[in-house]
């Protein structure tokens, strides 16, 4: 994805800044925990094609040793 356009979006939400999630393929807002899928290289900017990092980080199982 090029650089310069990364520079350009923000989340559509809050308008904060986006981090670039390059193995997910994702653009992540930290403020509002979403991220937002880059699909044949165009992010897709609406809340309603977001994943909920809450959501998902509630979904992950345990791993063993760790406290839940």
């Amino acid at each position: 994805m090029d650089t310069r356009l990364l520079e350009l979006l923000v989340c559509p939400v809050c308008k904060g800044p986006l981090e670039h999630d390059r193995e997910a393929h994702e653009l992540i807002c930290r403020a509002d925990h979403l991220a937002y899928p880059i699909r044949d290289g165009i992010p897709v900017m609406l809340e309603s094609e977001a994943r909920d990092l809450d959501a998902t980080a509630a979904a992950a199982p345990a791993t063993p040793g760790t406290a839940a």
